[in-house]
């Protein structure tokens, strides 16, 4: 068996070095033929210098420069796109994700399991409003979405090169790994974790935009019940427009129409209002992510790959 460790970088100049050491002795411990890919965003510290000293001296590390910064989910696909061996761990270089994690994986890989999934026990030092914003997006993406996306799983997960093929297969431009994993489906097992506070530095991916459009992938891109959703909005804004009409009709007819009953049709307009907009949102969802499939652009731009000829 052999591995390709796959790491979306970005500004992450103070985790290389320990990231390595602690990586390659885990691989070295259950004797793997093995690559490290290092996906670059274009950063403005010492991230892309550091990683090509390492190449000097390690044959096995690789690495991918992107034209442009395209985010965390275009690295990871650019990265497993590239990979070469029967197996691909997806880990981030902050260590939050520990390497040692990996031999534990790797004995679920070789009773056969295609997707080896780490869940997220608890989380150290998570801060209260982002643990709460996780919360409602995880529980929003299991109801929601018609794919099972397992809850408190990120990136971090090793997976076959059945399913790496099928990855490389999809079409779609918005690429969201943990959806497109549970989509390809295949056996899988989870292992269990406690997520560590980050050693040095700080993430330089937006945290919270960025699990918001995670959130927004997880329910859009693999699921149709909002749409459903709006068929039900539209029902109820029809039958809320015929109410607000027949009681304005009788009011008016009675001599009724007094300033309460004027207020009460006021409510019921702005709910009606606030149906169609919210109705109106989920449209534009599905049809930002119709955009980039219809314009046909790749999901990435690769400008340098260094030390891809040596296998």
């Amino acid at each position: 068996m052999s591995l390709s460790v796959v790491v979306p970088i970005y500004n992450e100049s103070e985790n290389i070095k320990i990231f390595l050491e602690r990586t390659i002795a885990v691989i070295d411990k259950i004797n793997l033929k093995y690559e490290i890919i290092f996906v670059l965003d274009p950063s403005n510290d010492n991230s892309e210098n550091i990683i090509l000293d390492n190449i000097k001296n390690n044959s096995n590390i690789k690495l991918i420069k992107m034209s442009r910064r395209f985010g965390q989910p275009a690295a990871i696909l650019a990265g497993i796109k590239n990979s070469s061996y029967d197996y691909a761990v997806l880990i981030d270089v902050d260590l939050q994700d520990p390497p040692e994690l990996i031999e534990e994986m790797y004995v679920y890989a070789k009773k056969g399991f295609d997707t080896v999934l780490a869940e997220r026990s608890s989380k150290i030092g998570e801060n209260f409003l982002r643990k709460i914003i996780a919360n409602i997006g995880y529980y929003l993406i299991s109801k929601l979405s018609e794919t099972k996306i397992p809850m408190n799983v990120g990136e971090f997960r090793m997976i076959s090169r059945k399913i790496i093929g099928h990855i490389c297969d999809l079409e779609e431009k918005d690429f969201f790994l943990r959806g497109a994993n549970s989509y390809i489906g295949f056996s899988s097992a989870t292992i269990k974790f406690d997520r560590e506070k980050r050693k040095k530095g700080t993430t330089k991916y937006n945290r919270y935009t960025g699990s918001l459009k995670i959130g927004l992938n997880g329910i859009f891109s693999y699921s149709t019940k909002p749409l459903h959703f709006i068929t039900i909005l539209s029902s109820l804004s029809f039958i809320a427009s015929s109410l607000i009409f027949v009681i304005y009709l009788l009011l008016t007819v009675l001599n009724l129409f007094v300033f309460k009953y004027q207020f009460f049709v006021i409510i019921l307009i702005l709910l009606v209002s606030s149906l169609i907009f919210f109705s109106q949102g989920i449209i534009a969802e599905y049809i930002a992510r119709l955009v980039p499939d219809v314009k046909k652009r790749p999901s990435y731009i690769i400008d340098k790959k260094h030390n891809f000829d040596n296998k």
